[in-house]
């Protein structure tokens, strides 16, 4: 048996998982040579090992006699430690490898509101086809709290649209789509397929409420139609839903993006549609992800395989 010194003062030696492997079985065998079997170790090995822990420690952990082993009042209760960080040790390394294997884990996923009716069922349809090890959770915020959230770790990807010019993020363009003036079915613009940006000066339009992109977007391409700051926009919808069914009820004409066409313009009958001559106003639609984040390659093979995935949707693929 190995000499312990008594009372040293020097703080134990950190015990190795080898040791700690060694220790715990024969804590469980109560025979050196069967907790040998057990974990693939030699038996001089495994005596050598626990020997050492014992050394390192300061603390005689067995009792050895030739017929039996004995676990020391000490060796009953650091065995329940040895077990407990061996298996969170196991733990962790079952982690550190799904973090090394792609699309496996948490992904939490930002979406600009203006996006996820009309896209998540093409993301989520991918997802669980492809990805089925992924678990995806899903975020519908305006893009300054998604911003907010990408840049302080609560989101790792995000889905809206582009350019943000925000620092520290870097965009992975997926597709460009057109607007479409929607209208009441009435209207004289009804059914066009060259609308001129320019009848935009007057028309009464309709817009989303303040902080979404959308609406913001929607301004900018007024005012390139040469649109003055103080023609009238009633803006009193929180979502394009609402929108529409203003638009329905004659009170003005709104911008849509293609992709929300068809869920949109389907509820009624009273609505018509115009296209714009080329080049009509679009909008870019991309992924973001922090700069130089440990995923960025996972995302940017997620970004390929969407881009396959939405080329049924009524855009134009960004490669």
């Amino acid at each position: 048996m190995s000499a312990i010194a008594p009372g040293a003062a020097a703080r134990p030696r950190q015990p190795s998982p080898a040791q700690l492997r060694a220790f715990a079985a024969v804590a469980e065998h109560l025979h050196f040579r069967d907790a040998a079997a057990a974990i693939g170790m030699s038996q001089p090995a495994l005596s050598g090992a626990v020997s050492a822990l014992e050394e390192s420690l300061g603390i005689q952990l067995l009792e050895r006699t030739t017929r039996k082993v004995l676990l020391t009042a000490a060796g009953e209760r650091l065995a329940v430690r040895a077990r407990a960080v061996l298996d969170a040790l196991g733990d962790f390394m079952e982690e550190a490898d799904a973090a090394r294997a792609p699309f496996t884990g948490v992904l939490r996923l930002g979406v600009i509101p203006t996006v996820a009716p009309y896209l998540l069922p093409t993301v989520l349809r991918l997802v669980h086809d492809r990805y089925p090890q992924l678990d995806l959770q899903v975020h519908e915020e305006q893009t300054s709290s998604l911003l907010d959230g990408l840049t302080h770790g609560r989101l790792d990807l995000l889905l809206l649209a582009v350019p943000l010019g925000a620092p520290g993020v870097a965009e992975i363009p997926l597709f460009d789509e057109d607007f479409v003036l929607v209208m009441p079915s009435d209207h004289w613009l009804a059914g066009r397929t060259d609308i001129p940006r320019q009848a935009l000066r007057e028309l009464d339009l309709l817009l989303l409420d303040e902080g979404h992109c959308l609406r913001d977007q929607a301004l900018d391409i007024c005012r390139e139609a040469g649109r003055t700051e103080g023609a009238p926009v009633t803006t009193s919808a929180a979502g394009l839903s609402t929108l529409v069914q203003l638009v329905g009820g004659g009170l003005g004409v709104t911008l849509l993006p293609r992709t929300a066409l068809k869920v949109e313009t389907g509820r009624s009958d009273g609505l018509a549609t115009g296209c714009f001559a080329d080049p009509a106003p679009s909008r870019r639609i991309a992924l973001a992800m922090r700069s130089g984040a440990a995923r960025q390659g996972e995302f940017g093979e997620f970004a390929a395989a969407l881009r396959d995935a939405m080329r049924k949707l009524p855009v134009r693929i960004v490669t």
